[in-house]
């Protein structure tokens, strides 16, 4: 880990990067952010799990480029010659890392990916497979920055210029490789010269609308006016916002999302209200082995970041009691619309998901 130049944007690092040379997986400390930015260089499996388990590197799609590089990496200190022997090894990598956070359907998506990349090239020689493995992350590295690039097109065709945009949690470009996927359409926005005034709540425990989302939508030069959670209902009925868009974590076979905290509660108002929310989420984050938003793992985080994080003191008394999900469902009633990379998808979604992955097979 090394400290980089305070006086850089941002913006202009890479949120997950591969360093071949040095057998490194890099990635911005994010816990670090906004007054500190740190490039952590992760090497063994326990710090690459760690990374993702305490949220150094987070968001559904950086984490599956950060596992994608990182089992990689792992693999290619292999020493084992042989296939089965190099295989056996790599699962048992590949299932570590997969144990880090349950919720995000793209950590378990990509590292099913580069398996599938062994068990189909079993016929060559273990040298091959690493480099197929390589070639693979890097692939997905680019994937998600053409994927995020598309749901800002697609976003885009929602709004108008001027438009009052509320968001929640981070799901910007420090959650991807790059423009985020429900921020997506606001830096496209920004550089067509659409003016959006941006809402970020700040989303509790953790603040990572308040400490990522207006960090890097300031540093693009957005307007953008930090909320705490509980607001989303005054700026609404302030007649402040005209669409909501949120990223998502897995979105089930009938639309049910799961994403941060409070996002269920933000479609709630969203509705009351009479202002269209969006999802944005790419196709890899759809799983459709999931048939409802009951069925999703929801993560529990320590009590700690409720009570403690943040705080010179802590804030609550000493031994309460603390649920701390992070994350929850919002029902797919609540959701105007679904923005993929392919397009946007409207209810009824199970239909709608089906005839999108029918088209990708043709």
């Amino acid at each position: 880990m090394h400290d980089t130049e305070e006086t850089k944007n941002i913006m202009e690092y890479e949120t997950v990067a591969l360093d071949d040379e040095d057998s490194a997986l890099v990635v911005i400390d994010q816990t670090k952010l906004p007054t500190a930015t740190e490039l952590l260089h992760l090497h063994t499996a326990q710090e690459i799990w760690d990374a993702i388990y305490l949220l150094k590197v987070r968001g559904a799609p950086a984490i599956g480029v950060a596992a994608a590089f990182g089992v990689y990496l792992l693999a290619k200190g292999i020493d084992e010659q042989d296939y089965e022997s190099f295989y056996r090894k790599f699962c048992e990598y590949k299932d570590y890392l997969n144990s880090a956070r349950p919720t995000a359907v793209n950590l378990s998506w990509a590292l099913a990916r580069m398996e599938r990349v062994c068990a189909d090239n079993r016929e060559l020689p273990v040298a091959k497979i690493k480099q197929k493995l390589k070639e693979t992350a890097v692939a997905m590295k680019e994937e998600d920055i053409r994927v995020c690039r598309a749901i800002g097109e697609h976003g885009l065709s929602l709004v108008k210029p001027g438009d009052g945009i509320l968001t929640h949690c981070n799901a910007g470009q420090l959650a991807t490789c790059k423009y985020g996927t429900a921020t997506a359409p606001i830096y496209l926005g920004q550089e067509r010269g659409y003016h959006f005034r941006v809402f970020a709540d700040e989303t509790r425990p953790l603040l990572q609308g308040a400490r990522l989302t207006a960090y890097e939508l300031q540093a693009s030069g957005v307007d953008v006016t930090l909320l705490c959670d509980n607001m989303c209902s005054a700026v609404m009925r302030n007649g402040w916002i005209n669409a909501v868009f949120v990223g998502c974590d897995r979105v089930a076979a009938n639309g049910d999302t799961a994403n941060k905290i409070g996002t269920s509660v933000v479609a709630a108002v969203a509705k009351r209200c009479h202002v269209p929310f969006y999802v944005c989420a790419p196709t890899s984050t759809i799983d459709m082995d999931t048939p409802t938003g009951a069925d999703i793992v929801i993560e529990e985080r320590p009590a700690h970041e409720v009570t403690d994080m943040w705080y010179e003191k802590p804030m609550a008394p000493a031994g309460v009691k603390v649920f701390n999900p992070a994350f929850d469902v919002t029902d797919n009633d609540l959701i105007t619309a679904i923005v993929t990379e392919h397009g946007v998808l409207r209810p009824p979604y199970t239909a709608a998901f089906r005839e999108l992955f029918a088209s990708l097979q043709n």
